[in-house]
């Protein structure tokens, strides 16, 4: 790996273990360590320690899966393969599906206008507008219509499926969004119409100069509309006038990935992520 590659990774691993840390514990099991969130919202992962010595052994999994049972977390492990090669196999003799996600690096000169890529109108979420929590509210239920028929094929879920997702949020939670964007932690993106509404939605997580987009969603029933790639860099426009330096995503599928390299993304290493497999 040279210089520079090595310079990308060793950044990406201090974000993954920097996002966490304002809104979790940490607790140490071998060489990973489990965030346990404090408070409400979603529960975040178990992956390699920035200090560890040695990879990820067979015990080191075995023991974080029995944290999370024992906290009623998701067995959820994450990590980088280029960064911690060997926890592939291990991951996988201790029973644990994992997703091979094509992990992309932004490269700026390559991003385009989103205007040119779908005629919906897409907007940055402002906290201080008097419908914020009905855009945040509106964003997840978006998201969680979306990622319920993963992928890039067009479907009959649309905004009749996404209003009966909305669920009111909590104060807390409210006021942690409001207080992330506020400080540019975090960013949140909406694209619609005021005739149909929320079609599609994305957000972004910020620690210094890195950021990583996520969560980008499409209603199914909107879906080949040019959505998914002018979220995406409505975004990255956005974290680049803060002065991010570099921003990267994890796709969900090769798919998935393809909507990415319209918007400037290209493919640099993967993100695995490890879960229980199944049962059929």
């Amino acid at each position: 790996m040279d210089p520079l590659q090595s310079e990308l990774f060793a950044g990406l691993e201090r974000f993954y273990d920097a996002v966490p840390r304002d809104a979790a514990r940490e607790e140490q099991h071998g060489a990973l360590v489990l965030f346990v969130r404090q408070g409400a919202g979603w529960p975040y992962y178990a992956r390699p320690r920035l200090d560890a010595i040695e990879p990820p052994s067979l015990a080191d999994v075995t023991a974080v899966r029995e944290r999370q049972r024992e906290l009623g977390l998701p067995e959820a492990l994450e990590w980088v393969h280029e960064t911690t090669p060997d926890l592939l196999a291990v991951a996988r003799a201790a029973g644990l599906s994992v997703l091979e996600a094509p992990l992309m690096v932004l490269d700026p000169a390559a991003l385009p206008d989103p205007t040119t890529l779908t005629d919906v109108p897409v907007r940055v979420l402002d906290p201080d507008a008097p419908g914020f929590a009905a855009d945040v509210a509106a964003r997840r239920a978006v998201a969680a219509v979306g990622f319920a028929a993963a992928g890039t094929a067009r479907g009959d879920a649309g905004p009749a499926q996404r209003d009966g997702a909305v669920t009111e949020l909590d104060v807390a939670a409210l006021d942690e969004e409001r207080a992330r964007i506020a400080d540019g932690r975090r960013l949140s993106v909406l694209a619609g119409t005021p005739e149909e509404g929320a079609l599609a939605s994305g957000m972004a997580m910020r620690v210094g100069d890195v950021a990583e987009i996520a969560g980008v969603a499409t209603l199914p029933a909107a879906r080949r509309r040019g959505l998914g790639a002018a979220v995406t860099a409505a975004i990255a426009r956005e974290l680049l006038a803060a002065g991010t330096d570099l921003v990267f995503l994890s796709a969900g599928s090769e798919e998935i990935a393809r909507v990415y390299l319209r918007v400037g993304f290209r493919r640099v290493g993967t993100a695995c992520i490890a879960e229980p497999t199944a049962l059929i």
